[in-house]
């Protein structure tokens, strides 16, 4: 007996070393990915013009609201053992990209938390030309599995990894609910083990898109624009939203409302 109970604490001792040596070369295979990727050189202008404010230190009251989303999100994640957020809005002009921007930068001052963001408005991508970048690789090749990780995908800090892109997609909703785009982005999702993924997604009401691509994400994140959303609109988005994913909440963008009300 005690021969066998001596086997029994070898064998699970074993296990968990296998299983600590897995996670160990797992971890290690994803530091390496992170590590080759291009750094992120954006454009301070681009930055400014397009109030991108949580890229430098605090000096700007905005900065506090996005650090809220940013929180809020990171709670809504953990508690649901969540990964991917799409990010979307009833109609064009609400400020959804600004939003998946500084909340992504947000993200980056946690250090301990990895966070990849991509651009998937395909008809009209704008995370490119709101930080100023020139040259970045088509995300319709990376999609379509002809192009790696590294050749569009560039590197804030240590731990947030932004897939830009410059070139519209005439059949965006086809290529997102494509068997290749699903693989393609589980394998870049094994490969970078990030802690959180954000899809800026294009507005709900303007095509399918948001609706082919749903399956795909853990929740969803709405962003209505404060005296241009409507009350429809916003109900109608929720809804699709809630029957078809996890409605993680709304944010009201460009509201009058500033924190500096209660002195910081």
């Amino acid at each position: 007996m005690e021969h066998s109970k001596a086997s029994r604490q070898d064998l699970l001792g074993s296990e968990r070393l296998l299983e600590q040596t897995i996670l160990a070369c797992s971890r290690t295979a994803s530091e390496m990915v992170w590590e080759r990727l291009p750094p992120l050189r954006t454009d301070s202008r681009s930055l400014a013009r397009n109030r991108i404010v949580t890229t430098t230190s605090r000096p700007n009251p905005a900065h506090a609201a996005f650090d809220i989303i940013r929180t809020k999100l990171l709670q809504g994640l953990t508690e649901h053992n969540w990964t991917t957020v799409a990010i979307t809005s009833p109609t064009p002009g609400c400020g959804k990209t600004n939003v998946a921007l500084n909340v992504a930068f947000s993200l980056a001052n946690q250090k301990e938390c990895r966070t990849v963001l991509i651009d998937l408005d395909l008809k009209r991508p704008q995370l490119a030309k709101m930080l100023g970048i020139e040259a970045v690789q088509p995300l319709e090749s990376f999609l379509r599995g002809e192009t790696d990780i590294a050749d569009v995908f560039l590197r804030h800090g240590d731990n947030l990894a932004i897939g830009a892109n410059r070139q519209p997609v005439t059949f965006s909703a086809e290529l997102l609910q494509s068997r290749e785009t699903v693989r393609v982005l589980q394998d870049m999702r094994q490969r970078m083990d990030p802690h959180v993924i954000l899809f800026d997604m294009p507005p709900m009401l303007a095509n399918d898109d948001v609706l082919a691509f749903l399956p795909n994400v853990d929740c969803a994140l709405l962003v209505a624009a404060a005296e241009q959303s409507t009350l429809d609109e916003v109900d109608i988005c929720e809804q699709e939203l809630s029957e078809r994913t996890n409605l993680l909440g709304v944010v009201l963008n460009k509201c009058r409302f500033s924190p500096e009300k209660y002195g910081y």
